[in-house]
């Protein structure tokens, strides 16, 4: 750990720095949108719009990086994401906070990859791990510390946008002044969604519909707050608070899948998870079982993430792993896109600021069925014979994934664990 912290330093600081900047925007723009008398399913529009930008970056993105180099994109695309979270207040419409919120999405994604790259070049076999551990809590304590900045200032004024602009601008400096060398880049050749389909029907169906419980939870937890009067200091604390469960929760449920079979922890983790929408639907005006229910949709959501690709390795052959990531990142993407959209019509109807718990609490129950479902129609491994679970994140981009994926394979190695995945 020791040794990640002193070779990749500048790196992790630079980017707590860009995720304060990309949780405060997030949730700003949720509480700024009301002031400015955008409707809900025009919000939605907005946070829907992030999606697809980073979407479409993580596929672009090595291409960029190929052409120009890891240095050139890095720092064109965050002085980029700096001038957006300028014009957001400058140009207080539906339409331009939406092509802004792709651009954003677009440059983050990239900036992402760009990152992961260089922590990737930093780590070796004995460290990797650790590498991509501390990365994703940097990257979740960057979000959590972002929303106590939200309350240094009045949210319908410009201070709370350069802030963000601010931290973004400082972050590109540690990072680049640190740097060397410039890593190689190659990317893999993205397994067909046929074939991943094929390989882990449940790890493909699970991973679209944990999309749009993020991307709920991610883009539309502050719009929600917004909807149902709670004060900026709540809002700053309701979505935190989803991201405190997800720290918390990640590795107890990570101990636990290695010693099970995966698809039962999946049912009970999406149990836990539609609970917790319940609560926040039935008794949400209650301020503090609201926060505890985020805590628990939280700690649920984001490790399922980390379970549903290594229930997918359980059915791969190592060649087939790192292929795999790029499809289902792009199953999670899409599914990404349409969460906000669909939750802000809920909350557009009769439903009011309930459709978002009722939205996420569908999803968990689809998941639980159709875990279910699986469970039925497939023998499970031994748990002697199943990956490692690595903790990762929905922020991370395909190299994280990958990185992930050359980890757990480098983990069974070490083990001894040679079998032949099932068919």
């Amino acid at each position: 750990m020791w040794q990640v912290l002193t070779s990749a330093w500048a790196l992790l600081f630079g980017m707590f720095l860009l995720m304060l900047g990309n949780g405060m925007q997030g949730t700003l723009l949720g509480i700024r949108g009301d002031i400015e008398g955008f409707d809900t399913f025009a919000m939605s529009i907005v946070m829907s719009a992030y999606f697809v930008g980073f979407l479409g970056g993580s596929r672009l993105a090595p291409l960029m990086i190929k052409r120009v180099g890891h240095v050139r994109v890095f720092a064109a695309l965050a002085s980029a994401i700096s001038a957006v979270m300028i014009l957001y207040p400058t140009f207080p419409h539906v339409w331009v906070w939406t092509l802004g919120r792709v651009l954003i999405g677009f440059c983050f994604s990239a900036v992402y990859v760009t990152a992961e790259s260089w922590l990737n070049n930093a780590a070796d076999n004995s460290n990797r791990g650790q590498a991509l551990s501390l990365y994703m809590i940097v990257q979740t304590l960057g979000i959590v510390t972002a929303q106590a900045l939200l309350l240094v200032a009045e949210p319908d004024g410009f201070v709370l946008f350069v802030i963000p602009s601010v931290l973004v601008s400082m972050a590109i400096t540690p990072i680049l002044l640190s740097i060397s060398p410039t890593p190689a880049f190659a990317s893999t050749k993205p397994m067909s969604l046929k074939s991943l389909m094929d390989a882990s029907p449940l790890g493909c169906v699970g991973m679209f519909i944990l999309g749009g419980i993020f991307s709920a939870q991610f883009g539309m937890s502050s719009v929600y707050g917004a909807e149902a009067g709670l004060s900026v200091a709540q809002i700053s604390t309701f979505v935190a608070t989803f991201f405190i469960g997800a720290v918390f929760l990640q590795y107890p449920i990570g101990w636990i899948s290695d010693r099970m079979d995966r698809r039962y922890l999946i049912i009970v983790v999406s149990v836990g998870g539609a609970l917790g929408c319940l609560l926040g639907m039935v008794q949400g005006h209650i301020f503090t079982l609201l926060l505890v229910s985020a805590f628990v949709i939280g700690g649920m959501a984001n490790p399922l993430y980390s379970l549903l690709i290594a229930h997918t390795n359980d059915f791969l052959d190592h060649d087939d792993m790192a292929a795999a990531s790029g499809g289902l990142l792009f199953i999670n993407g899409l599914g990404a896109i349409l969460g906000p959209v669909i939750t802000g019509w809920m909350m557009g109807t009769s439903l009011g600021p309930g459709g978002f718990y009722l939205f996420t609490g569908v999803l968990f129950v689809v998941l639980v069925l159709y875990a279910i479902y699986r469970s039925t129609v497939r023998a499970a491994l031994p748990a002697d014979e199943t990956g490692s679970y690595v903790p990762m994140g929905p922020t991370g981009t395909s190299v994280a994934m990958e990185i992930a994926q050359e980890y757990a394979i480098e983990t069974e190695l070490e083990t001894g664990d040679t079998t032949q995945k099932p068919e």
